[in-house]
């Protein structure tokens, strides 16, 4: 079934009448590993989401597929070589959405790393992570630091590391692994918020659902029902009345965004903060952006704010290592904020919980997933389907085969791997050139889109809107393809474009907004609130509260 709210009416049907082996809660990246784990393992499993896809933590991070160096730190070893060859797995699977970054990690008189304890640390990691010979570590003296960055300040600096991360823009990694299972046989559905557990004596058989659209309610039964709300996953396990032992500690990071013109950082930089935390700053798209704090939260899960507080630090940080850019909050382009579900620790501050996933299973049945990273997403997801297909053929004798995962390429990704990804970039840039794109703007689309790009180009030669015709091209496909239905859904999930590219969509907002209300038949009512969502998000993004 196609993936799009045009169909709304016809996906909630089949969820209704589909007898379900397991029905996921939560469309952030762990539900969508879990969905095309078992829909490829031939399960029927459906997806239900309160907000949009990816509207939670799954949009929020800090846009790296970690290889767990910070994890060294902490002696998690198992840890560190898990999330290491789960990094390249991810890369492999979607070599468009996630790509290689060199780190540099400079190291100070009286910091955190020394240029000892950094080549030990980096050599270790590199064979615990399994780290391909051509990204190994690679040690720096000053002056080599200096040239690679020369915003870095000079006092005190006595070498650097240099190392890969991977970046990715963590909401389309969730969008086209969603797609990848709906693609499977998976239904999917957002803005369907379960409000209640149905059971069958003592055991959880399904959900009751409200529609955040239009107000109704439906009941979906399901086999299994797992719990992968991320910071959410206590409410529902207070739903289930199985709220014990451990819980989850909520903590909030957020970050900031500059254009070049004031923060023009040539090279991603991990580094000291003043008070010892380590921060990122990566350059991308013209943009640098930077963060991320850590720090205890106890507010509006589905609205986290960033505050002056929060503000200041992260300025502070970059000043306090680029000394000479100055950087005032007037020179804040955009910012998000965004929760972090770790397992509680009693006595441990944010930064020192570990982020190992934990699976909680309740007397009913009901299975939560919580905890866990980003670069882990498909093992969390095969741990959880094996827990279900055991129980499955324990409880009914079904039997279904071992995860495929590792060898699956996510939507969009089917290019022959990272090596491939490289020809299939090269052509599909210069047919972007053809359709009149500048080569930029060709490249930008090949890595959101893939090897679906050639539906968006093709989107391009049949416009008859007044919209900007890369604006119509992009939104015909979110619409289309990816489920899009509200203007923040595009400028935010869709395009990251809230975030990179702010002043696009202040110039757009209207027309995208107008296409938007004709394609769904919106009311009024509807036009107003969903303008006035996004109104609200453009002015997060730009003013920290007290």
């Amino acid at each position: 079934m196609e993936f799009t709210n045009l169909n709304r009416s016809a996906i909630k049907n089949t969820f209704q009448s589909d007898s379900l082996d397991l029905l996921v809660i939560g469309g952030g990246i762990t539900g969508a590993g879990i969905a095309l784990d078992a829909a490829d393992r031939g399960l029927k499993v459906g997806v239900v989401e309160m907000q949009d896809f990816a509207a939670g933590t799954s949009s929020r991070s800090t846009k790296l597929v970690h290889g767990g160096l910070r994890y060294l730190k902490q002696f998690e070893i198992g840890v560190v070589a898990e999330v290491g060859k789960e990094r390249e797995i991810v890369y492999e699977n979607g070599p468009h959405v996630t790509t290689p970054e060199w780190m540099l990690l400079p190291f100070y008189k009286g910091g955190n790393f020394g240029p000892f304890t950094t080549n030990v640390g980096l050599k270790v990691y590199d064979f615990l992570a399994g780290v391909k010979k051509s990204e190994r570590r690679k040690m720096l003296k000053p002056y080599e630091v200096s040239d690679m960055e020369p915003l870095l300040k000079s006092e005190g600096l006595k070498g650097g590391g240099y190392y890969v991360e991977y970046k990715t823009d963590d909401a389309r990694l969730t969008l086209e692994v969603m797609k990848k299972a709906v693609e499977q046989g998976a239904l999917a559905l957002n803005y369907m918020k379960v409000t209640d557990l149905i059971y069958e004596g003592n055991n959880v058989s399904g959900v009751i659902c409200e529609d955040m659209i239009d107000g109704s309610v439906q009941k979906i039964k399901a086999r299994k029902v797992v719990n992968a709300t991320g910071p959410w996953v206590d409410n529902l396990r207070e739903m289930d009345g199985s709220k014990k032992g451990k819980t989850l500690q909520l903590t909030k990071g957020i970050h900031l965004v500059f254009d070049s013109r004031h923060f023009p950082l040539k090279q991603a930089v991990y580094f000291d903060s003043p008070d010892g935390r380590m921060i990122f700053a990566i350059p991308r798209d013209g943009k640098a952006y930077v963060g991320t704090t850590d720090t205890t939260y106890q507010g509006d899960i589905a609205q986290p704010k960033m505050t002056v507080d929060d503000c200041n630090y992260i300025i502070e940080s970059i000043n306090h290592m680029f000394p000479e850019v100055n950087i005032s909050f007037d020179d804040v382009e955009s910012s998000w904020a965004g929760i972090r579900p770790l397992i509680h620790e009693e006595g441990k501050s944010p930064s020192e919980i570990s982020r190992k996933d934990e699976i909680f299973e309740s007397d009913s049945g009901f299975i939560s997933i919580a905890g866990g990273k980003l670069t882990g997403y498909r093992k969390m997801a095969e741990n959880i389907v094996d827990l279900v297909t055991k129980q499955l053929y324990e409880e009914f004798g079904l039997t279904f085969p071992k995860s495929q995962t590792k060898h699956i390429p996510i939507s969009g990704g089917d290019v022959n791997g990272s090596k491939g990804f490289e020809s299939f970039l090269q052509d599909r840039i210069k047919k972007g050139v053809e359709c009149g794109l500048d080569k930029s703007v060709a490249r930008k689309l090949v890595y959101r889109y893939g090897t679906n790009v050639d539906e968006v180009f093709n989107n391009m030669k049949n416009t008859d809107t007044d919209l900007d015709p890369v604006v119509y091209a992009c939104l015909r496909y979110a619409i289309d393809h990816e489920q899009a239905y509200k203007p923040v859904d595009f400028f935010v999930r869709r395009t990251g474009a809230l975030f990179f590219e702010i002043n696009w969509v202040l110039e757009h907002k209207m027309q995208v907004l107008a296409f938007m209300r004709n394609e769904f038949n919106w009311t009024q009512e509807q036009t107003n609130m969903y303008q006035e969502e996004l109104e609200q998000l453009i002015y997060e993004a730009t003013n920290p509260v007290a």
